[in-house]
């Protein structure tokens, strides 16, 4: 027991190496507690067949002992080997002193499997067992958050929360944050959430999330300026701020933040898209376009970067820059009758008109319930005097908005001019 005292210290110590090559030199002489030993020391240092193979053959002598199994069916967990720790686990009996442990790794393994109702009839029947162990309400409250159903998940955690802050490296406080937000009460889930000195990254991120859907934007934009303080590389970080500071009227802050942001994560189509918007609110086009151009080359269908883009065109008057790229756009197998429509405009308004009647027939397909563009594209046939293909759109035009009382006379003088015609 000396030598594997010292074997601990190596462990300890970091020192693998050693500790290793001395329990492969300790397990020739060892007896069979020792062994058992050994074996936990192997699965520790992650050297997982060694520690089968010696479980195993302990079984096999001990085919009874339960603390075997369940330290063979963990090695098996890590192994992935899934089926062979159920095989064992399920050999526990209930009047044995591992069985509640039994259980919990039963119900960890089939909840991993998606056997939801399976893992939780074998958690409430150790709850019925045991009805105060924390660690099966913890393990109950998990498998409700992982499957959404986040208010059974609180009932579970709430149990535990006096006098327990941490299970398995895990903070009830940040769960239950989480559960209440995921429940829609952000301010339960404010009160569960560190203070604004936490050093985590990912809990003040969240914390941030949760203040931002409580209508309290200050907290979410002290959260996340402390996210960057701690790890600038933090990239989700930046869209959130920035948004933030645009939500409380400051835009140069927020210009500034999405800026940096891409310092970080320059491919990030959403930081370019909002990075344009905003120079766009502090008038400043020509570094708008440059950044809604930036997310329009990251990914061509970003429809609504595509868009924008087209008004700031049009801004401009700048006809033949929608032309080009939504013509590329399109080439590029990106579609939408958005675009036709967008196309449509600008070639009426560079008056060619047959490249402007081709894409609003080719719009009309999809948009033919929109009566603010069948309104447009029955207009546009009239001036290119089309009354008989205009009539008729007309009439499409009036069953969506019926009460339009400007355009049914206009109708009805474009078939009594056809009639005299």
């Amino acid at each position: 027991m000396d030598n594997i005292m010292e074997v601990y210290e190596l462990i300890e110590n970091n020192q693998s190496e050693k500790a290793i090559k001395m329990l492969k030199q300790l397990e020739a002489k060892a007896d069979d507690d020792e062994k058992f030993t050994i074996a936990q020391m192997y699965n520790q240092l992650g050297f997982l067949q060694e520690a089968s193979g010696i479980l195993y053959d302990l079984l096999n002598k001990y085919p009874d002992e339960s603390e075997i199994k369940i330290t063979l069916a963990d090695v098996y967990i890590e192994l992935e080997e899934d089926e062979q720790a159920i095989d064992l686990l399920v050999q526990i009996k209930e009047e044995d002193s591992s069985y509640i442990q039994a259980l919990i790794q039963l119900a960890d393994l089939y909840q991993a499997q998606g056997l939801f109702e399976v893992a939780e009839q074998k958690l409430l029947t150790a709850k019925q067992l045991e009805p105060n162990e924390e660690i099966i309400d913890f393990a109950l409250g998990e498998l409700f958050f992982s499957i959404g159903e986040y208010k059974k998940a609180i009932l579970y955690y709430e149990k535990m929360v006096p006098g327990t802050e941490y299970i398995a490296n895990i903070s009830l406080h940040d769960r239950l944050g989480e559960a209440y937000a995921a429940s829609g009460e952000y301010e339960k889930a404010l009160t569960y959430y560190k203070d604004k000195n936490d050093k985590d990254p990912d809990t003040l991120f969240r914390y941030g999330i949760t203040a931002y859907q409580a209508d309290r934007i200050d907290i979410s934009i002290k959260a996340w300026e402390k996210v960057i303080d701690i790890d600038p590389y933090y990239h989700t970080v930046y869209v959130h701020l920035a948004k933030a500071y645009e939500d409380e009227g400051r835009p140069e802050e927020a210009f500034k933040t999405a800026k940096k942001g891409l310092q970080f994560d320059e491919f990030n189509k959403e930081l370019y898209f909002l990075a344009g918007t905003l120079a766009h609110k502090l008038d400043n086009n020509e570094e708008s376009q440059a950044f809604i151009k930036e997310a329009v080359a990251l990914e061509p269908d970003y429809k609504e970067a595509v868009l924008f883009l087209v008004e700031l065109y049009k801004n401009g008057d700048e006809q033949e820059k929608i032309i080009d790229l939504l013509t590329e756009i399109k080439r590029s197998g990106a579609d939408d009758s958005l675009y036709d429509w967008e196309l449509a405009r600008a070639y009426n308004e560079i008056e060619l008109y047959d490249n402007a009647l081709k894409h609003y027939n080719e719009a009309y397909n999809n948009l033919n319930q929109d009566s603010d563009f069948v309104k447009e594209f029955g207009y546009f046939l009239t001036e290119e005097g089309r009354m008989g293909e205009a009539i008729p759109v007309f009439e499409s035009y009036l069953k969506l908005v019926p009460l339009d009382g400007e355009v049914e006379e206009f109708v009805n003088r474009l078939k009594l001019s056809k009639q005299d015609f």
